[in-house]
């Protein structure tokens, strides 16, 4: 992403934005008003809540860059940027009554991303179309490093953890949701709860290089990984430049370019504790990762409370997405959020030749032997 400048950004993503608006006509339909159904509560006219009237006009425009901030989690620049991008996406194209204007639209779906509250038809509608549109940038804003980002990230890693050739990191977490009418039973996770899984790979910076959202809470990391695209990616040598690999916990299987740790079975010599120590240290990039992006927009730490479980995957990859722009502008946010890194279940072996898992074993070893000493 450091190969392009905003304007490039903006006219690649409108690009992106204006190459799929045809294909969702369909979509704009307000009859559709479903499609992003999230529990409200009733409200009878003896406990109706007075509407706040002209909240952007009068209040939002008085807010400093602090108060925005805290409101809608990001700078007011960010959103500026953001609304520039998406807008075209979040007028009608077909006759009828106007919609709301993007930039209000815009605002309540961050809204709604950053806490747990639940809204009616009319917002839902407006989240729905934000969604959508944040979803088609997801090319232009989570995108595999090129060979000169990829020198960028392994210098960076490498910086902080003393693991050579790192070019990201690489874990699952789950995004708890209500219980599913439908085969409740397969959502659910270790934990107990119902969830969806949202696999990713981050760089140095915790920006996202790769998102995969969609599996039930049920199913392994391993098995999320083969389902995903870089199951078959990673037997390309041109996507991990330099002998470069990503590097994930024990529930993965080694392989030349997915380093794990090694098993502690109470025998690992000085050298492969070393390993796992520096190895671990790298590899905490992609919790940091997960703790910024729940930190943020808080409906995917708590319970997100929407019905429609095929459309959950759309509205995490959103929230990613916003992640990202969100540290491509420099606009950090403060997170207390410690997430507790997931306990790795024994993984099931995976299809392969013995050749390409012998590659890993052979790598992982060398790296083992050339690592200084770190962890005493």
């Amino acid at each position: 992403m450091d190969d392009f400048n905003d304007e490039e950004l903006v006219g690649l993503a409108l690009q992106l934005v204006g190459d799929v608006l045809f294909f969702s006509s369909s979509e704009d339909s307000e009859d559709d008003d479903h499609d992003f159904e999230l529990a409200v509560p009733f409200v009878t006219a003896k406990n109706t809540i007075p509407r706040m009237e002209n909240y952007v006009e009068k209040i939002v425009p008085q807010f400093d860059d602090g108060q925005f901030k805290s409101h809608f989690r990001m700078l007011p620049e960010t959103f500026e940027f953001i609304l520039k991008i998406i807008s075209p996406k979040l007028v009608r194209k077909k006759p009828g009554c106007p919609t709301i204007e993007p930039n209000k639209q815009l605002l309540l779906a961050i809204w709604k991303m950053a806490t747990p509250d639940s809204y009616r038809a009319t917002a839902l509608k407006c989240v729905r179309r934000v969604v959508n549109a944040l979803e088609i940038l997801a090319p232009a804003f989570i995108a595999w490093p090129n060979e000169e980002r990829s020198m960028v990230i392994r210098n960076g890693f490498f910086a902080t953890s003393n693991f050579p050739n790192v070019l990201g990191a690489i874990d699952g977490t789950h995004i708890n949701i209500p219980a599913p009418h439908d085969h409740p039973e397969s959502y659910v996770n270790r934990k107990g709860h119902h969830s969806i899984q949202l696999q990713a790979v981050c760089d140095h910076q915790c920006k996202f290089i790769h998102c995969y959202a969609g599996n039930v809470g049920s199913v392994h990391d391993q098995r999320v990984f083969r389902l995903s695209d870089l199951n078959e990616d990673i037997h390309y040598p041109t996507k991990f430049p330099n002998n470069s690999h990503i590097i994930g916990d024990a529930a993965y299987t080694l392989h030349e370019h997915l380093l794990v740790p090694y098993r502690d079975n109470g025998h690992l010599t000085e050298k492969q504790k070393n390993f796992n120590f520096c190895h671990s240290s790298a590899r905490m990039a992609i919790e940091r990762s997960f703790g910024l992006l729940k930190g943020r927009f808080r409906s995917l730490l708590t319970t997100l409370a929407m019905e429609r479980v095929d459309l959950i995957p759309k509205y995490i990859i959103a929230c990613c997405v916003l992640h990202n722009i969100c540290l491509l502008k420099n606009d950090d946010f403060p997170s207390t959020v410690e997430l507790v890194p997931e306990a790795v279940q024994d993984h099931d072996q995976v299809g392969g030749s013995v050749a390409v898992n012998r590659l890993g074993v052979i790598k992982r070893d060398d790296i083992c032997e050339r690592l200084s000493i770190r962890n005493v």
